[in-house]
C-alpha cells in the first residue's frame, strides 16, 4: 500500500509526465510548420514515450492501492526563436524531469517503499537515456550551426526514429 505522501507525489508525477508529452506535441507541430518532418517526427515519438511514462505510474499508483487523480496540466509553449532554442527547451526539461524522478527515489527511501524505489530504478536509467539522446541532437545542430545542407541531413536522420514501447508495457 502507497502512504498517503507517496501517493500524491506519484499524482503529481502523472502530471508531468503528461505536460512532458503535451510539451514534446507541441514542439513536434513547431517543426511540422517549419517544414522539417524529421524533427516533428523526433518529437512526436518522443510524446508517445513520455504518456508511456505516464501510464506507468497511472497503473502502479493503481497495482500498489493507491488512488489516481489527475491534475491540470498548463498549456506548453508553442513558438521558439529556433531548432536549438526547441532542443535546448527540450534538455532543461529532461533534467528538471530527471531532478523530479530522484526526488521520487529520495521518498521513496525515506518512506521505506521498497517496492516504489525499485519500480523507480527503471525510470533512473530511462531519464539517462533521454538526457544522452536530446544531448547528441543538440551538439550535432550546434555543429552544423546555420547551415542549410546540415539541417537537412539531420533533420533526415530525425526522421527515422521510431516509438517502440518498453517490453513491460508491450
Amino acid at each position: 500500500m502507497l502512504s498517503d505522501k507517496m501517493n500524491l507525489a506519484l499524482n503529481e508525477q502523472i502530471k508531468w509526465e503528461l505536460y512532458s508529452s503535451y510539451l514534446y506535441l507541441s514542439m513536434s507541430a513547431y517543426f511540422a510548420n517549419l517544414g522539417l518532418p524529421g524533427a516533428a517526427n523526433w518529437m512526436r515519438v518522443q510524446a508517445q514515450e513520455e504518456l508511456v511514462h505516464s501510464m506507468k505510474f497511472y497503473d502502479f499508483i493503481l497495482e500498489r492501492g493507491g488512488s489516481v487523480a489527475l491534475k491540470a496540466i498548463d498549456a506548453p509553449p508553442v513558438k521558439w526563436s529556433s531548432t536549438i532554442e526547441v532542443f535546448e527547451e527540450s534538455l532543461k526539461h529532461e533534467r528538471l524531469v530527471t531532478a523530479r524522478i530522484n526526488n521520487l527515489v529520495d521518498l521513496a527511501i525515506v518512506e521505506k517503499d521498497h517496492a516504489t524505489n525499485t519500480f523507480l530504478h527503471w525510470f533512473v536509467t530511462e531519464q539517462v537515456e533521454e538526457e544522452a539522446s536530446v544531448g547528441g541532437v543538440l551538439n550535432q545542430l550546434k555543429l552544423v550551426g546555420k547551415a542549410g545542407e546540415g539541417m537537412l541531413l539531420i533533420d533526415k536522420e530525425l526522421g527515422v526514429r521510431t516509438f517502440v514501447p518498453p517490453a513491460a508495457v508491450a
